[in-house]
């Protein structure tokens, strides 16, 4: 299955876990992902990515013609280092988050997320990004 969102992955307890960001065409996917990537997330796919299920876990890529690229708005689109694959452990909606909200999942070929929403162009989206994909992988106790 082909998702229209961005992935990129930090390093936690050994291994390359996901954030999956999704939103409209042109509300801030990539910048979110170009600022994260200088916060020490790796890109893995931008603009589409390949999701599938492997033994209960979803993982994804960037389709081939995709790989290695990531849109800069106003400029181009750019070569950068990025990871062959990785499991996707978050979901990310761009929007107006609540304040304190309710914990929130999502089922994404029968795997279910963490999923939560932030701004696209908050200066601290990379920062909440990295803390809820440690928070929730640490509730799940998830590793491989």
């Amino acid at each position: 299955m082909i998702r229209h969102a961005g992935l990129i992955a930090q390093r936690i307890a050994g291994r390359w876990l996901g954030v999956l960001i999704e939103g409209p065409s042109g509300a801030g996917k990539s910048d979110l992902a170009l600022r994260a990537l200088g916060q020490g997330f790796r890109l893995v796919a931008d603009d589409r990515v390949v999701v599938w299920v492997s033994g209960g876990r979803l993982f994804g890529r960037a389709p081939d013609a995709l790989h290695g690229l990531i849109e800069v708005r106003g400029l181009d689109v750019v070569p950068t280092d990025a990871l062959p694959l990785c499991e996707i452990g978050l979901l990310v909606r761009l929007g107006t988050p609540e304040r304190i909200p309710e914990p929130k999942t999502v089922d994404i070929l029968g795997v279910n997320l963490p999923a939560i929403t932030t701004p696209a162009f908050e200066e601290s989206g990379p920062a909440k990004l990295g803390r809820a994909l440690w928070r929730f992988d640490a509730a799940h106790n998830r590793r491989i």
